[in-house]
């Protein structure tokens, strides 16, 4: 694990330290190969472990990677829609370590487990969605206004039903009245 976080710092280091710059193409299809060579190894150091260490260890390789690629995209054509990959690359990446760490749990802990991580999921995307918006460039301010507020609403929007639905499944384990009070302490809590 430790080793994935270190090749994480210095992945991300190396991007940071030519974002200034301009990059050729010859520089871009370089970087793309160290971020491959680099996945490999994360791969390589993965087969140590056993059982669901294992599977987290490969789902924190790939997130690595594909934000790594994602933020190489990002650096060699800058634009809004490259800001957004890079934040959903991050999202879906740490996403799909959460769930996968759930696999380590049972029963409801585990479905409890995999909604929290349904709803950070939901959250990182809205934020991004919502930063998006913000950085468009826009002629029309009016406009532009208008379209953060709309990606503002439909993002809480989002945020509350997911964060309901992880609530909502931590009732399950309760019984008859207190289940019924969970669910409807929930249901006040996130307006549904």
């Amino acid at each position: 694990m430790n080793f994935t976080r270190n090749l994480i710092a210095l992945a991300l280091t190396g991007l940071v330290a030519t974002t200034g710059m301009a990059m050729d193409k010859a520089e871009h299809t370089a970087a793309k190969d160290r971020i491959s060579a680099d996945y490999k190894m994360a791969k390589q150091n993965c087969d140590a472990l056993k059982d669901n260490a294992k599977d987290v260890c490969m789902k924190e390789a790939k997130g690595t990677e594909d934000i790594a690629k994602a933020e190489l995209e990002a650096q060699y054509k800058p634009d809004n829609k490259s800001a957004y990959k890079v934040a959903k690359a991050r999202a879906d990446a740490n996403y799909a370590v959460a769930k996968e760490k759930c696999d380590d749990a049972a029963g409801n802990t585990k479905d409890v487990c995999k909604k929290d991580a349904k709803a950070a999921h939901v959250r990182a995307l809205e934020n991004a969605k919502v930063a998006s918006a913000q950085a468009k460039p826009a002629d029309n301010m009016s406009e532009k206004r208008a379209d953060v507020a709309e990606a503002k609403q439909d993002a809480a929007h989002e945020k509350k039903d997911a964060d309901y639905k992880a609530a909502k499944e931590r009732c399950d384990t309760l019984k008859g009245a207190e289940q019924d009070t969970c669910v409807a302490d929930a249901k006040r809590k996130f307006g549904m």
